[in-house]
């Protein structure tokens, strides 16, 4: 199999990537959460703050402390339900069928959850070691006892001093919880959750004065190794070190030390092998040949295989013409992001029309883009991760501005034309599922990135870190619309085609990644509870 040929199918033509004639096996559907079996155990405490207000540290997290931020970064936070219509083709009526779901404090392509969440924690109140999240029960499983502070730091090419770190997030895709369901398409799906998921624990770092550095780049089998995990099931995606420190004072891991070669074989070797039992539910699973030749491509076997990313092939902004709207400068809002967490909902057919105003347009675009000011294996110039991926906007009806489509200059703060129209119907038209209604939504989005995926320089472990900082933009987008009151469902089902045309991409060697509709909502019918303590 071609892996460029694969990747195009992935966003030109998403037919071929997920075939039309194959029934969801829905019966056989894996758990969004993967459960261990036989392992020592640490119950977090069930009473989780209902607001994140006053949470900031200098040193030390507590126990409770510790069970707030797994269980708002990726816990069962809700149990929804609601009513599915269903229509009988024999008797051309229709029927409602009760629909249950474990809801998330973030979003995720048909609410499977492909990510799994482990952490090495060094704190007073448990064994130092590696640990797995276990969302079904809201409890720490232990994997490994001990201190792997030397390992971890090999297997990152001592890019991170993580002596000097309380703790290490990793973030790991369990393939078959979305590949049952969307095929080989899930590929696409997977980099972003794993994204989004990076999204929220950024910030709820911020909330409690945790710094965090992304790492994109790590010797994979390694990792696994250490994890238990097994690679033809599951792989670790982004591994992120978690500090006490204020972010200057850690080592800038652009500027990696050269200690000689590490090799993930040799790191192997030194490991006690440990195969754990876990429960997926599934008992008849499909081989996915494409993912597992994919994920094997992208690993690192030698710290020697680390690329440091370079920006000066990126293009720099071309001013698309002397016409441009500059955005008003805001002060930042402040929001309770357990708020969020607990209300955040994905309107499909829900949006409604309301008044919506250049100031709510302003905010969304410098909120969604200083997402990329993080820090990361990548560096941590805003404007380099700027030429990494940029965000357009279609605009109808915003009190102070022209409908028409638009693209967001983050440096100047302002919006370039494009042109000028109403675009709904282009939009709707583009739609591969007629599941949202874009005729009521005033703003939709298109996060773009480069059309190489930027595998001319990382190689195609370039197009997963592309959709992971995809998935982080979209995070703080939805975050940035709930602060104006609105709501946005991130969508892959639409035409690519259409969407890099109407924003000339290809003319600057882009294309869009995903596209996410914005605006206000009613709510739905349905019954809703917390899992709070």
């Amino acid at each position: 199999m071609s892996l460029e040929n694969f990747l195009y199918r992935l966003h030109f033509d998403t037919e071929n990537a997920r075939p039309s004639d194959r029934e969801v096996d829905w019966e056989d559907a894996p758990l969004t959460y993967k459960m261990y079996r036989g392992l020592p155990v640490i119950p977090l405490p069930e009473e989780v703050p209902l607001s994140l207000a006053d949470q900031r540290v200098s040193q030390g997290l507590s126990l409770h402390q510790l069970g707030a931020w797994l269980w708002y970064s990726y816990g069962l936070i809700q149990i929804s339900q609601g009513l599915l219509t269903t229509t009988l083709a024999d008797a051309g009526s229709e029927s409602f069928l009760p629909h249950v779901t474990n809801r998330r404090p973030i979003p995720s392509g048909g609410a499977l959850y492909p990510s799994e969440l482990y952490v090495y924690l060094k704190l007073s109140s448990i064994p130092p070691g590696l640990y797995h999240y276990d969302a079904a029960h809201h409890r720490l499983v232990q994997l490994r006892e001990g201190n792997f502070d030397h390992f971890l730091s090999r297997a990152l090419g001592g890019s991170c001093p993580v002596n000097e770190c309380f703790g290490v997030a990793f973030v790991s895709i369990y393939f078959w919880k979305n590949f049952f369901k969307y095929d080989e398409f899930s590929y696409r799906l997977q980099g972003l959750d794993a994204g989004v998921l990076l999204g929220q624990m950024q910030e709820m770092a911020k909330k409690f004065g945790v710094s965090t550095t992304v790492h994109y780049q790590f010797l994979d089998r390694a990792m696994n190794a250490l994890l238990g995990l097994s690679a033809v099931q599951e792989s670790v995606y982004a591994v992120v070190p978690l500090s006490f420190q204020t972010e200057g004072s850690m080592q800038s891991p652009t500027q990696w030390i050269e200690r000689g070669e590490e090799t993930a074989s040799d790191l192997m070797g030194e490991l006690s092998e440990q195969k754990h039992v876990h429960v997926m539910r599934s008992k008849r699973r499909r081989k996915y040949p494409a993912l597992l030749q994919m994920n094997e491509a992208v690993m690192q076997e030698s710290t020697h295989s680390f690329t440091r990313y370079s920006d000066h092939l990126e293009s720099k902004w071309t001013r698309l013409s002397d016409e441009r709207i500059l955005l008003p400068r805001l002060q930042k809002p402040s929001y309770d992001l357990a708020q969020f967490c607990r209300e955040r909902f994905s309107p499909e057919m829900d949006f409604i029309r309301k008044r919506t105003d250049q100031d709510q347009v302003a905010r969304i675009m410098e909120m969604t883009m200083s997402a990329l000011s993080y820090g990361s294996d990548l560096g941590k110039v805003p404007e380099v991760a700027w030429g990494r991926l940029s965000l357009y906007v279609s605009i109808h009806q915003v009190e102070g501005m022209q409908d028409g489509a638009y693209a967001y200059e983050p440096v100047e703060h302002a919006l370039y034309p494009i042109v000028y129209g109403d675009l709904r119907a282009r939009l709707q038209d583009g739609m591969t599922l007629e599941n949202v209604n874009l005729y009521q939504v005033p703003l939709c989005f298109h996060v773009a990135g480069k059309r190489d995926h930027l595998i001319n320089q990382l190689g195609f472990r370039g197009y997963r870190i592309q959709q992971m900082e995809a998935g982080i933009v979209v995070h703080h987008l939805l975050l940035a619309a709930f602060t104006c009151g609105m709501g946005g469902h991130p969508l892959l089902g639409f035409d690519v085609k259409n969407c890099d045309d109407l924003y000339n991409l290809e003319t600057e060697e882009k294309t869009c990644l995903i596209q996410i509709p914005v605006g206000h909502y009613r709510a739905r019918a349905r019954f809703q509870g917390g899992l709070h303590g």
